[in-house]
């Protein structure tokens, strides 16, 4: 029985929006963010979720950081250029959002508070399932970061983590599935 809020892998993906080399330097707390991230497309592989990425203005910001790019071009997953802030807002990433035909959306990048709250603001009033990766989104500032996990709470998105996600989407330990899950956690520890 499927429970509302509850991840499932029959009906989510992930997006991974802009993660890109010039911006990342000054993310607060942007090793945690590359390697949750990276924890997050690597147990995607594990479940088969489909994977979406964004950059914004890769002239000005750079191409997604290089460990992310090598994860997303392993298994071929697209990188769309957007203009918008919201990824909701290009026409190119809609197209490639409605092409996976999924109710539920994994969100990790930068910046919470811009682009990472107007795509899932977005996508809340489009009627997706919204969850929000708080170790694997990030800001600026503290501050920015921090409002911005409380208005998407309020807007009805879901704030959690790439771990717990991951396990949600396993939800159970007697599967190969929960192995390889657990093989990436183990590699990749949390950090504050």
């Amino acid at each position: 029985m499927l429970r509302a809020g509850k991840l499932d892998t029959d009906r989510a993906f992930v997006l991974v929006i802009d993660l890109q080399e010039k911006l990342l330097p000054l993310i607060d707390r942007n090793e945690r963010i590359v390697r949750a991230t990276r924890k997050l497309l690597e147990g995607a592989a594990v479940f088969g979720l489909p994977v979406l990425a964004t950059e914004q203005y890769p002239k000005g910001l750079g191409s997604t950081h290089a460990s992310v790019r090598e994860l997303l071009q392993a298994d071929d997953r697209p990188i769309i250029e957007k203009p918008t802030f919201s990824a909701c807002g290009a026409d190119p990433v809609r197209e490639a959002m409605n092409s996976i035909d999924r109710t539920q959306v994994l969100i990790a990048g930068v910046e919470s508070h811009i682009c990472v709250l107007q795509t899932a603001l977005d996508m809340v009033s489009m009627d997706y399932d919204v969850f929000v990766c708080a170790d694997a989104v990030g800001s600026r500032s503290d501050v920015d970061y921090r409002v911005a996990m409380d208005r998407l709470r309020q807007a009805g998105a879901i704030v959690t983590t790439v771990e717990s996600a991951l396990f949600e989407l396993c939800d159970r330990c007697d599967t190969a599935a929960f192995k390889k899950m657990i093989d990436i956690i183990k590699a990749a520890p949390p950090t504050q």
